[in-house]
């Protein structure tokens, strides 16, 4: 049981590809069973070591998981329609006779 409670510790680099070149370093302590996973991930999809797929496995989350707002791509799209025309309507009346007509 001592085994399998076994940490193995590995150096990651972890790329953020919305933040430039910026490359952040971690050690990161994993059981045996999530460091055999890694290695999963890593042969299945090819890649060259363990932090290679702890990053395609934090990138899948995100994906998944986090909240739209809380993704760079979201902050740039709103800026983009913050930058629209936009029309100023004084009730819900107006606005539906003006979605009825287009």
């Amino acid at each position: 049981m001592g085994e399998l409670r076994q940490k193995h510790s590995f150096l990651l680099h972890f790329v953020t590809n919305y933040i430039g070149d910026f490359v952040a370093k971690a050690v990161i302590d994993f059981h045996e069973r999530q460091d055999r996973i890694l290695t999963i991930v890593k042969g299945k999809y090819g890649l060259g070591n363990k932090s290679e797929a702890a990053n395609l496995i934090v990138s899948k989350f995100e994906e998944a998981f986090l909240e739209p707002e809380l993704r760079p791509e979201y902050r740039e799209e709103l800026l983009k329609v913050d930058k629209g025309k936009f029309e100023k309507f004084s009730s819900v009346k107006k606005l539906r006779a003006e979605l009825e007509d287009a």
